[in-house]
């Protein structure tokens, strides 16, 4: 539960039709197994406690009492454990037969639930024995029910008071295939967590289906949700019941089964979903005749067992990466296309070093070219060495120009940058900030006015992950008319050149092995002499840390605001074996310090396309003031080293 943090688990029993007392053994068998595993809540299917499939028996009084008593047992025999669980079952108020959820926590009945939903068609006839729970109105009243006096109503919502972040709604299968499903209502009351307690046949393909509606609705409601599906032991006379457990959190299935019976375990972060909903405007802050009940769980530690990408910003599977690589590349250039129609620029200049980001920033121009059915000629692809620069870099950057039919112009800027040191008092032995950035700020001016000699735009080649360090000169490889990269991480640079390299393989065979060499080489802005054998001396992540580090700090300090205990802690177990905690540490240190100190940078930036989740654009997802102080976040980090040994 610490970091936000809860194991919660879908389960199916193998049970007998009608066979009540049968059922529930296998219910606290299976409570029981949660527990020994960490659960913290539990959704069991849709009248499991009798059997979903019991038909005209649901109207036989024996059954009805036999429910109550096995309710009555599961109740006794769980009544130390500290987890709540959504138990089906069918109850009768009044003349009328309602199929239910019991929300059970230590031997308490925290509340029933009505389903509201009642299907009678097709192969669902259950209106011929249950009624809605819509008949009971909105109101909230209490109801006997094995010796306890549980609310019963269609709007309860369940708050834990030690883990405000938790509030749990119950619906009952059909009602989250309908189009005004209860859980809107629950969710904007304030629910964070949906348990489905589900009795859904399976038929061709059905499956995918109920997957995606799962996943979403949590996307759409903001919350986790976990389906419990009745499975083996229900009645296989006109329909099968396969199981199906889903846990899904925000859009995404954290964890399923099928055709199996027992547990289903993942972890819902509830901090992640708040976080979420308190930045849209258009979450609701509440919803009519919601009635909370209350409990509290004893507070623990989460383990984690839930997938952490260690690059988020990069999808896993390598069908979905290429086509986001494909969309990514076609969204930046759409965006500048437009710029480029809009200005009627004759040229797109781009300061071309043979490094990944100006690679990144000519084919997304060669691209945007393309779109406009104007000649790759049109990009003025601009080298610029001086001190810094390799044979290797400058090499590929003349190829690179070459194979795309870009124009290439070769300005050497050494004896105007040492015309500048002597104006200033920079000496040539000083290899200081003003060394670097004086070369860069005189790479920027040659761009401007070749931009403007050409009647074009400078194209900026500057990534996302720079922007959030600060790894750019002021005035320098920070400006620019256009920025494409602008909302591109590092990582995710990489992916994009790999995808291209791996296009052209066949139709642009050297294309792609200048691509590759690229790939390979260090990222370094190369402003300092090489090394004796010609090497790159200045490379970047050595000075600044491991990009793929900091695209994971940024993710989730930007996108979900976590704090640095909690950014360390899924930075700790998205790398291991990579990275050392020491290690990690050291590196979010530098980037809070960086991200905090560096924002008057990110205060002007020039335009330039969103093409993700993260950006930080000062005109839309990220306004901070640039003289914040980063003493907060920085003294959880000091705690988070004393607590770890390090110095």
């Amino acid at each position: 539960m610490k970091d936000g943090f809860l194991t919660v688990a879908a389960g199916t029993p193998e049970i007998r039709v009608a066979d009540c007392d049968y059922n529930a053994g296998q219910i606290v068998a299976l409570m029981r197994e949660a527990a020994g595993r960490g659960v913290r809540v539990l959704c069991l299917p849709e009248l499991c406690v009798t059997g979903y499939t019991c038909g005209d028996l649901f109207l036989q009084t024996t059954l009805l009492r036999g429910a109550e008593a096995a309710l009555g047992r599961i109740l006794e025999e769980t009544a130390e454990l500290d987890m709540v669980t959504a138990v089906g079952l069918p109850y009768r108020h009044q003349g009328k037969l309602y199929n239910c959820a019991a929300l059970l926590h230590k031997g308490r009945i925290l509340g029933l639930v009505p389903k509201i939903n009642v299907p009678n068609y097709t192969e669902f006839y259950e209106a011929r024995w249950f009624t809605s729970g819509r008949e009971l109105g909105e109101a909230d009243f209490s109801v006997p029910l094995c010796g306890q006096q549980p609310d019963f109503s269609t709007g309860l919502v369940f708050r834990c008071e030690s883990m405000p972040e938790l509030v749990i709604g119950v619906e009952i299968c059909e009602d989250l295939w309908v189009a005004d499903t209860p859980s809107t209502r629950l969710a904007a009351g304030g629910a964070t967590l949906i348990l489905n307690l589900s009795a859904s046949d399976e038929i061709v393909c059905k499956d995918s289906y109920r997957r995606n509606l799962v996943a979403c609705t949590s996307g759409r409601l903001v919350c986790g949700y976990v389906y419990a599906d009745a499975g083996r032991g229900e009645s296989s006379t006109d329909l099968i019941y396969g199981g199906h457990d889903l846990i899904a959190e925000n859009g995404s299935v954290l964890a399923q089964r099928r055709f199996e019976t027992g547990l289903t375990v993942s972890e819902i972060d509830l901090e992640k979903l708040v976080h979420e909903r308190q930045r849209m405007s258009t979450f609701p802050a509440a919803a009519p005749d919601i009635y909370p009940e209350y409990f509290t769980l004893e507070l623990a530690e989460t383990a984690l067992t839930r997938y952490v990408a260690p690059t988020p910003f990069v999808p896993a599977d390598l069908g979905d990466r290429a086509a986001r690589c494909r969309e990514i590349l076609n969204l930046a250039a759409l965006g500048l296309r437009k710029r480029l129609e809009h200005t009627h620029a004759r040229t797109a200049v781009i300061g071309l070093s043979g490094g990944l980001d100006s690679t990144l920033a000519i084919l997304i121009a060669k691209t945007a070219m393309d779109m406009l059915d104007r000649p790759a000629s049109d990009i003025l692809a601009v080298t610029m060495p001086c001190y810094g620069t390799t044979q290797r870099t400058k090499s590929n950057a003349v190829l690179l120009a070459e194979e795309l039919g870009a124009t290439l112009k070769t300005v050497d800027i050494g004896e105007a940058v040492s015309v500048h040191f002597r104006d200033i008092g920079q000496s040539m032995d000083d290899h200081s900030v003003t060394f670097e950035n004086g070369q860069a700020r005189e790479r920027t001016q040659v761009l401007m006015d070749l931009a403007n000699k050409t009647g074009g735009m400078v194209i900026g080649t500057g990534d996302l992950s720079e922007l959030a360090l600060g790894w750019a000169t002021y005035n320098g490889d920070h400006m620019s008319m256009y920025a494409v990269n602008v909302s591109i991480p590092k990582t995710l640079v990489r992916h994009l050149v790999a995808y291209v390299r791996d296009d052209v393989a066949r139709s642009q065979p050297r294309l792609s092995a200048v691509l590759q060499d690229i790939l390979d080489t260090p990222v370094s802005p190369e402003l300092l002499p090489p090394e004796q054998d010609g090497q790159i001396a200045q490379r970047t992540e050595e000075l600044v840390g491991p990009y793929e580090l900091h695209d994971f700090f940024l993710y989730y300090v930007v996108r979900w605001g976590f704090r640095p205990g909690k950014v360390y802690r899924l930075a700790v177990y998205a790398f291991r074996g990579r990275y050392e905690p020491q290690v990690i540490l050291r590196w979010l240190e530098n980037f809070y310090r960086r991200f905090f100190t560096q924002q008057f940078k990110r205060s002007c930036l020039p335009d330039g396309p969103k093409v993700g989740t993260v950006t930080l654009s000062p005109r839309g997802d990220w306004r901070m003031p640039s003289d914040a102080v980063a003493r907060l976040w920085l003294d959880e980090v000091n705690e988070l080293k004393k607590r770890e040994g390090i110095c």
